[in-house]
């Protein structure tokens, strides 16, 4: 073979391989960074469902319509939904303003909701 007819190319064996895998691990760490996202939004979702839940069984209290202090009561609906409450006040009107708190199952931080309920205009 006439040593002037090829150029000499260094072996590039494996080489698509190692860029497929740095593709596939960068296609996994933009998933978990997704479904850590959507985690997050769903545990919101959560917590300000069940602070108004709470919200409207204080209001519900409040007013006369079931038994039991407003607070207790819209403690254990919380409670229901795995949310803590982190403040209960009920104004004159029967009007009960509730916050949750529903901590991540990861131990991330907590998701907080806010609800304020009362009786009909």
């Amino acid at each position: 073979m006439n040593p002037l007819s090829l150029p000499v190319v260094p072996p590039e064996r494996g080489a698509g391989t190692v860029l497929a895998l740095t593709l596939g691990a960068v296609v996994m760490a933009l998933l978990v960074g997704v479904l850590v996202l959507a985690q997050a939004g769903v545990m919101e979702s959560r917590a300000a469902s069940a602070a108004d839940l709470a919200a409207l069984a204080a209001a519900d209290a409040a007013r006369g319509l079931t038994s039991g202090e407003p607070c207790a009561v819209a403690s254990e609906v919380a409670a229901r939904h795995d949310a803590t409450v982190t403040s209960c006040t009920v104004t004159g009107g029967n009007v009960a303003d509730v916050a949750t708190e529903l901590a991540h199952p990861f131990d991330w931080g907590v998701a907080t909701g806010r609800a304020r309920a009362g009786p009909p205009p």
